[in-house]
């Protein structure tokens, strides 16, 4: 069990009125990490703090902040192990996952410290004589970052990383089913150097989450949200932000189509499939959701898809290496396990896998699938993957725009005029042409349309969510003026 602090004006906090809460392992139920459960006084002073630090960060020069989180890639390679048993601990994240976690978010690192000399701006054309018109970008402010459980370790980094590299500061709320990890991270800003109060760090109780949101959105120095997390919560959240006036970068849940055209290279399709599907069990926001396969080819995909997921290790990620650790509770279990009945109740047939007993899930796939069934049409988030069998691209389309999440897609095709053609028809943020719908890189605009939310995270794009942009003008000469 580890017992971890908040960070608030660099210095390591416990709630101020003591209140703790547990973060259980979701195997075995003994208790991972114990936390502080922040009050309302205490995200408010976690602003206050960054409010504070932002006069002197907006003003760094970008070589400094670029050093410093050059260093905090570093650091965080180096607590790479620790990292990995705080996400098996917390969560029941497989080793190939977990280091997946901290290789990308070491890159999100080090991309964001080669964008802060790239935060530019353009001359404007003027039609007043003299007059020079400068478009420029200046950090906004004290930034609120929340970050969920599932790719704790490259969500958290990114939800400080990039406003930190803008010049912003940052209030990062960690997750309630991952407080330790989350920790871990703000560690290593701390280790790296950043100044008090650059990043500061709050983790409260799954039931006060909604009181210490809002005052955190209310105060008057906060000028940005950017969440990862549910469909349902960044609706709430949306609201809260407009409420106040407050921008925000949503990035929610999804339901991945992959389409495998009928000339499409199986082994490619399958190893494609079996990867977006069951990497991390299937909580990744990218997570292949829906498999629509062409009919002419579809009984050689299934066979082979299948013959791979029945290979796939389960077990205790605690205990050795594996593909499929535990999911995150017992409500996705109950979850996916309903999701089976149902499909089975409908006539979809199941291929591998089946429902289960605790939270060690087989990768498990239903085959014709069809639009009356609940998993054709809800976010499983969790290693049970329908099948949709279709004739023709036009059917491929449709079925992989009927749903309201719009986030990432993927196509599998040997032509790529006919695969880049389906790709451009797909409502999807993100869409890869013979690769999997689970891929990220940090210099990428990701984000996606719909229900999966706006705005995008990274590389330029970036620069764009966690700046403003302002007009200003130098009259060079003297101006005239009709009186």
């Amino acid at each position: 069990m580890r017992k971890i602090s908040m960070l608030i004006n660099g210095e390591a906090r416990q709630a101020s009125n003591g209140a703790t809460f547990d973060r259980r392992n979701p195997l075995d139920g003994t208790v991972a990490t114990t936390a502080p459960a922040a009050t309302v006084a205490d995200a408010v002073a976690a602003v206050d703090a960054a409010a504070a630090a932002f006069v002197a960060w907006s003003r760094t020069g970008p070589g400094e902040r670029r050093a410093l989180l050059l260093k905090a890639a570093h650091a965080l390679e180096v607590k790479a192990n620790e990292l990995i048993t705080s996400m098996a601990a917390e969560t029941g994240a497989a080793a190939p996952w977990a280091g997946f976690n901290v290789h990308l978010a070491v890159g999100m690192l080090q991309e964001a410290a080669g964008i802060t000399t790239q935060i530019s701006g353009e001359v404007i054309p003027s039609d007043v004589p003299g007059s020079l018109a400068l478009a420029v970008r200046r950090p906004a402010g004290v930034v609120l970052g929340i970050a969920p459980w599932n790719a704790p370790v490259i969500l958290g980094v990114r939800a400080i990383a990039t406003a930190l590299a803008c010049g912003n500061t940052v209030v990062f709320k960690g997750s309630e089913l991952s407080p330790a990890t989350h920790g871990l991270i703000v560690e290593v800003f701390k280790d790296a150097g950043f100044p008090p109060g650059v990043v500061n760090f709050i983790t409260n109780a799954p039931a006060d989450a909604p009181a210490v949101v809002e005052a955190i959105v209310a105060h008057p120095a906060l000028r940005r949200v950017n969440f990862t997390g549910s469909t349902r919560v960044g609706k709430l959240l949306a609201a809260t932000c407009a409420k106040y006036l407050k921008p925000a970068i949503l990035e929610l849940g999804g339901k991945a189509p992959l389409i495998v055209l009928d000339d499409a290279d199986l082994d490619e399709a399958v190893n494609g499939a079996a990867f977006g599907a069951f990497a991390n069990s299937g909580q990744i926001c990218m997570s292949t959701e829906r498999i629509v396969v062409d009919n002419r080819i579809a009984d050689a995909f299934v066979e082979r898809l299948a013959a791979k997921a029945k290979k796939l290790p389960l077990g205790d990620p605690r205990k050795g290496p594996v593909v499929l650790g535990s999911v995150v509770d017992a409500s996705t279990v109950e979850r996916c396990n309903a999701l089976i009945d149902d499909a089975l109740a409908k006539g979809a047939k199941l291929v591998c896998g089946g429902k289960a007993e605790d939270t060690l899930m087989p990768a498990t796939l239903l085959d014709h699938v069809t639009s009356d069934m609940r998993i054709y049409h809800d976010e499983s988030f969790g290693p049970v993957k329908p099948i949709v069998r279709v004739n023709g691209v036009d059917e491929a389309v449709r079925v992989a725009n009927d749903n309201p999440y719009g986030l990432s897609a993927a196509v599998f095709g040997r032509d790529i005029a006919r695969a880049w053609e389906v790709a451009n028809r797909i409502d999807s943020g993100i869409c890869h042409v013979n690769g999997p719908t689970v891929h990220d890189e940090a210099q990428m605009p990701f984000g996606g349309v719909k229900d999966s939310g706006y705005g995008r995270f990274g590389g330029r794009a970036g620069i764009d969510a966690f700046t403003e942009l302002r007009w200003i003008t130098v009259q060079t000469t003297a101006r005239h003026y009709p009186f």
